[in-house]
C-alpha cells in the first residue's frame, strides 16, 4: 500500500493568524479583495498554506477542523468563565471564514465542526483513530501548544515560528521537555492559559510547573506527596495547596477529547481531497489567488 499521510488543520488558528498578519495597521478598506468585492487577505494565506503543506508532507488525506459555537461547548456549559473574556471577531475575518468554507466545499476538502466540541477535540479524535488503525503518519497544523498532548510515534505537529516551520515529533518534544506528551496536560493545568481564561495554579509558573511534573509524574502524585514535597519546591507548597481545586479544573479544561463518536464513525476515505489541478487553478483564479501546486 502506498504511503498515506493525514493533515489535520486547526481552521480558526490558521485563519486568524493569516488575517491578523496581513491586516496589521490597515483599515478594512485597505484589505485585499477579489473581483467580487470579497475580502481575501486571510483566504489567500489559508489556501497557499494548505497547498504548500500538501506538497511538503506528501499528504493524502485532509480535514479542516472548526470550533463549534463557544457557548455550546461542554467546557463552557460547565465553566462559564472559560474563554469568557474573548471579544467578537472582526467582520472581515468572519466573512472570510464563510468564504473559506464555501471554497473548501467546492474543492472537495473535508471540513468539520461538531456541536459541543472544539477543533482540538476533532483533531484529537481523528489523529488518535488514525494512529490506532496504523494507517500512516498524521500531521497537525496549529500553533496551539495544547495539542502537544496528542504527539506520538506517528503523530507530529507543525508550528510556524519566525517565518519558518518547526515539526515537533515525539522525539523532538521529549528531547526539549523531557516528559511524555501525555504529561503535557498536567503541565498546562499548573500553568493555566490567560488566552482561554484557564486559571491554573496561582504562583506556579514556567520555571516550576515543568520540573514538578518531571519529578512527580502527574498531578495525582504531586498532590499525594504535597506534605513531603521535595525541599527545593518549599516556596510553592502553600501555593499548590491553595490552588489544587483550580488546578484540577484547569486540567479538565485543557485535556483534549479523543473519542467523539460522530468523528470516529467517519470513514477516512471521506478525507481524500476531490480536487484536481484544473479545479484548483480555476477556483483560485476566480478568487484572485496565485498558488503553487508542484
Amino acid at each position: 500500500m502506498s504511503e498515506q499521510n493525514l493533515l489535520l488543520i486547526d481552521g480558526f488558528n490558521l485563519l486568524s493568524r493569516g488575517y491578523f498578519a496581513t491586516s496589521y495597521g490597515k483599515s478594512d478598506e485597505q484589505l485585499a479583495k477579489n473581483d467580487q468585492g470579497e475580502y481575501i487577505n486571510a483566504v489567500r494565506v489559508f489556501f497557499q498554506k494548505l497547498f504548500q503543506l500538501k506538497r511538503n508532507y506528501n499528504i493524502t488525506h485532509i480535514s479542516v477542523a472548526w470550533d463549534g459555537k463557544r457557548e455550546d461547548t461542554a467546557r463552557n456549559q460547565k465553566y462559564s468563565f472559560y474563554k469568557a473574556q474573548r471579544t467578537g471577531l472582526p467582520e472581515p475575518l468572519i466573512d472570510q471564514y464563510r468564504l473559506i468554507e464555501k471554497i473548501l466545499a467546492r474543492l472537495g476538502v473535508h471540513q468539520l465542526a461538531v456541536p459541543g466540541f472544539e477543533a482540538d477535540d476533532i483533531i484529537g479524535t481523528f489523529s488518535t483513530n488514525w494512529c490506532t488503525q496504523n494507517i500512516g503518519k498524521a500531521f497537525i497544523y496549529s500553533n496551539d501548544h495544547d495539542l502537544f498532548q496528542l504527539l506520538n510515534a506517528s503523530t507530529s505537529q507543525i508550528l510556524s515560528k519566525k517565518k519558518q516551520e518547526i515539526v515537533y515529533s515525539l522525539d523532538s518534544f521529549q528531547e526539549e521537555y523531557n516528559i511524555s506528551p501525555t504529561q503535557w496536560v498536567d503541565v498546562k493545568a499548573l500553568l493555566g492559559d490567560p488566552s482561554d481564561n484557564i486559571p491554573g495554579c496561582a504562583g506556579v509558573g514556567e520555571k516550576s510547573a515543568l520540573p514538578l511534573i518531571r519529578q512527580y509524574g502527574d498531578l495525582k502524585q504531586l498532590f499525594k506527596n504535597i506534605d513531603v514535597l521535595d525541599a527545593s519546591y518549599n516556596r510553592y507548597k502553600k501555593k499548590l495547596v491553595a490552588g489544587e481545586e483550580t488546578t484540577w479544573i484547569s486540567r479538565e479544561l485543557s485535556e483534549i477529547v479523543t473519542d467523539i463518536d460522530s468523528v470516529i464513525d467517519i470513514n477516512f476515505d471521506n478525507l481524500i481531497p476531490q480536487w484536481d489541478d484544473e479545479l484548483i487553478l480555476e477556483e483560485m483564479g476566480t478568487q484572485g489567488i496565485r498558488v503553487k501546486l508542484k
